[in-house]
């Protein structure tokens, strides 16, 4: 694979583009893998990844039934934080952000991370004493976080009302370290990096079945024929329940769509991410001028990825009590993805009833921000056998120990 930089550009420009090769190979699979990682979505492809640079296995196919990044990966609002109340949640999500910061490095491919901090509104004196005490954990757990007066969020978002009538600005939870990502770019840069390294994407390669011997995983059926493997990784989000059902067993959450929209482009007028529990939203400006809207997920279980009117009036009804300016944008496009939540609203990362057979899941809305730190987790635990120290605390047994990490109403609007 041929590095990109300024050099390479220049040379290709002389000889008008035709010496750039594609990112990735598209081989057609193998009988047999050490590894196969179902879903060539960010945590998929992150997880390949990292078995091969911190573990060395790269005999890998990521198996993905339509194309890649094309689930929630593709479909998010690419927000990145790590301000989360509990001690696990914290240590994982400040991994991921921490990999961010120098990811496109890491894999040769400008992935775009803005740090243009994360404010997380307090807009009921209840969100308050909440946001005060995340901040006093944050600076327990080593997370950069500081809890702002009225007054700095204005400065630090003129577009604002603070005065609402309804729904004053009481203050924020502000980490000046979050940011944003471009939600492709983080999938084609592991994407390039993983077949680099030799492993295969393969894509339009749907996975239909679960094999398995003895109660150990000895591979897949797929549309492109059985592929047997070693150690399976399934990382399929909003469908980990009906990829758990062919393996065998059930999983503890719910499959929902989480909609989001953006308006037509617009001057620059926000440089930081804005989220409103109270009101139950979250904007941020994305580098083509446009005006990136989310909510809270659907109240109901569905696969659907499409957007809906009702939502479209819930949120923007919402921010515009918050965000005026707003009234007078018109909404250029709307799409779900699908999200699949725990009842703590926690990650499940760990070890499945089948033997060999690894999960990844459970992220609910927060899935692309911990794209690095889950995949860093997630190929630990498919490489050594056990969970390491990010994801012990998130095995699919903490529910019938009762040993739960609840993030439902810490985690601001659980994004």
């Amino acid at each position: 694979m041929k590095r990109y930089s300024a050099f390479a550009v220049a040379r290709e420009a002389l000889r008008r583009h035709s010496g750039w090769q594609r990112a990735w190979a598209s081989p057609e699979p193998r009988q047999s893998y050490d590894v196969i990682i179902v879903g060539a979505g960010g945590h998929g492809l992150a997880t390949a990844y990292y078995l091969g640079k911190n573990h060395g296995i790269t005999n890998v196919a990521v198996l993905e039934k339509g194309w890649l990044g094309g689930g929630n990966t593709g479909r998010n609002t690419t927000i990145i934080r790590s301000n989360y109340l509990q001690d696990p949640s914290a240590a994982i999500y400040e991994k991921a952000r921490s990999l961010y910061e120098t990811l496109s490095q890491d894999l040769n491919y400008n992935i775009m991370f803005s740090p243009r901090g994360v404010m997380m509104l307090a807009q009921t004196h209840h969100e308050v004493r909440g946001y005060q005490r995340t901040a006093h954990a944050n600076a327990l757990q080593g997370v950069d976080t500081e809890y702002v007066g009225p007054e700095r969020v204005k400065e630090l978002c003129p577009i604002i009302s603070i005065d609402g009538p309804r729904y004053p600005v009481l203050g924020a939870l502000w980490q000046a370290r979050g940011g944003t990502a471009r939600h492709d770019a983080v999938a084609w840069g592991y994407a390039r990096a993983c077949s680099d390294m030799g492993m295969h994407i393969i894509q339009k390669c749907e996975v239909t079945g679960v094999r398995s011997s003895n109660g150990q995983v000895t591979g897949v059926e797929t549309s492109k024929g059985p592929i047997a493997c070693d150690k399976l990784g399934v990382v399929v989000a909003g469908h980990s329940g009906r990829l758990a059902e062919m393996a065998g067993f059930r999983l503890p959450v719910e499959s929902v769509a989480l909609q989001a929209l953006v308006s037509e482009p617009i001057k620059p007028c926000m440089d930081v991410v804005v989220m409103a529990n109270t009101v139950h939203g979250y904007m941020s400006q994305s580098d083509k001028g446009e005006m990136v809207i989310g909510g809270g997920a659907d109240g109901f279980n569905n696969y659907t990825q499409r957007g809906s009117f009702h939502h479209i009036e819930e949120t923007v009804r919402a921010l515009i009590e918050t965000f005026p300016m707003l009234s007078r944008l018109k909404m250029l496009r709307q799409w779900g993805g699908i999200v699949d939540m725990t009842g703590d609203r926690s990650p499940i990362i760990g070890k499945t009833p089948l033997g060999n057979c690894f999960l990844n899941c459970g992220w609910g809305t927060g899935g692309f921000k911990a794209i690095p730190g889950g995949g860093w987790a997630t190929a630990e635990l498919i490489a050594k056998g056990e969970p390491g120290p990010l994801a012990r605390a998130f095995s699919l047994g903490r529910f019938r120990e009762g040993r739960f990490i609840d993030e439902s109403v810490a985690a601001g609007v659980a994004h």
